[in-house]
């Protein structure tokens, strides 16, 4: 929705509200299913990671599964965040509950921080005290988990560019099917060389390639629930779209800030000294969704700068 205010200093207003069906991205919707057989195809494969972890002896699987499991609280906390970010505006809460997006994100990528130090916890005391290894063992099973893992992260694939909530999801499952296939190196290598240590020291790899894959996440959500500029938007290139629209002598008061992991709010003042609003509406209208992706427009069009502005 774009909503624009235009009004100048002799107290005319017009207001145009414009719906883009497409600019909408309501990617959460279309990925329930998605979340549904993530969830149980994980769960399923913790119980059985966990089981076979400790039948062989292996700290890689053992870590493995509880990345998973964490991974399923993540995708749990990212489904909620989705369907709240649906759920309609109230006099209280007037953009709805939008921003449960961005926090399940930010959730998300703390599940990671913590699997990550129970990790490196273990296999550090697993690398200075090793334990014997069924390889066999942890090789089938691990293969098992690329297979889980892989088919999961396919079903997250296309909404991973535009939704850091549904990349939060696409992340774990992708990095847990790579963590996977080297669990099933380091099995292959215990059983040609017998050398006990290469299964802590495959779990430190397996840590070092989660912590990697979530600090990007982690930056990123934490500056959203900062409400600072999505960013796949330049604020300065903004400015300068606005300021070159036809008839417009000057931008101020800019601010953007996302509603959501996948939609963008956006405020501003246009100087107008003279010329046609309707036309300048529709200008920005056009230029705001199909070069930003920016839904929820609020512009306020002066005809002189008031000298008690102050940029913001």
């Amino acid at each position: 929705m774009a909503e624009l205010s235009v009004h100048d200093h002799q107290g005319h207003h017009d207001h145009a509200h414009h719906h883009h069906g497409a600019g909408h991205s309501h990617a959460p919707a279309s990925f329930g299913t998605a979340f549904a057989i993530g969830i149980g195809l994980n769960t399923a494969f913790v119980i059985i990671e966990a089981v076979y972890g400790l039948y062989a002896n292996s700290m890689a699987l053992i870590a493995d599964a509880g990345h998973n499991l964490s991974d399923v609280l993540g995708l749990i906390v990212a489904w909620a965040g989705a369907m709240m970010a649906r759920t309609v505006a109230t006099r209280r809460f007037t953009y709805g509950f939008k921003k449960a997006s961005i926090l399940s994100a930010l959730i998300n990528s703390l599940f990671l921080l913590v699997a990550v130090g129970a990790i490196t916890a273990e296999a550090i005391r697993r690398l200075f005290h090793p334990s014997p290894t069924e390889g066999q063992v942890v090789i089938i099973v691990a293969a098992i988990g690329i297979a889980v893992n892989g088919i999961t992260a396919m079903m997250f694939a296309r909404g991973s560019e535009h939704d850091i909530n549904i990349r939060g999801a696409f992340l774990h499952m992708a990095s847990d099917a790579l963590v996977s296939l080297a669990v099933v190196v380091a099995g292959f290598i215990i059983l040609r060389t017998g050398q006990r240590w290469v299964d802590p020291v495959m779990s430190l790899v397996v840590g070092a390639v989660i912590l990697w894959g979530s600090i990007g996440l982690m930056k990123e959500s934490f500056w959203m629930s900062l409400a600072g500029v999505p960013s796949q938007i330049d604020p300065d290139e903004v400015e300068q779209a606005l300021a070159g629209l036809d008839g417009v002598t000057s931008v101020h008061d800019l601010h953007i800030w996302p509603l959501s992991t996948t939609e963008t709010a956006l405020t501003a003042h246009l100087v107008v000294p003279a010329g046609s609003t309707d036309a300048l509406i529709h200008a920005a209208r056009t230029l705001l969704h199909e070069r930003f992706n920016i839904e929820h427009s609020t512009l306020q069009v002066e005809r002189a700068h008031a000298s008690d502005h102050n940029e913001c």
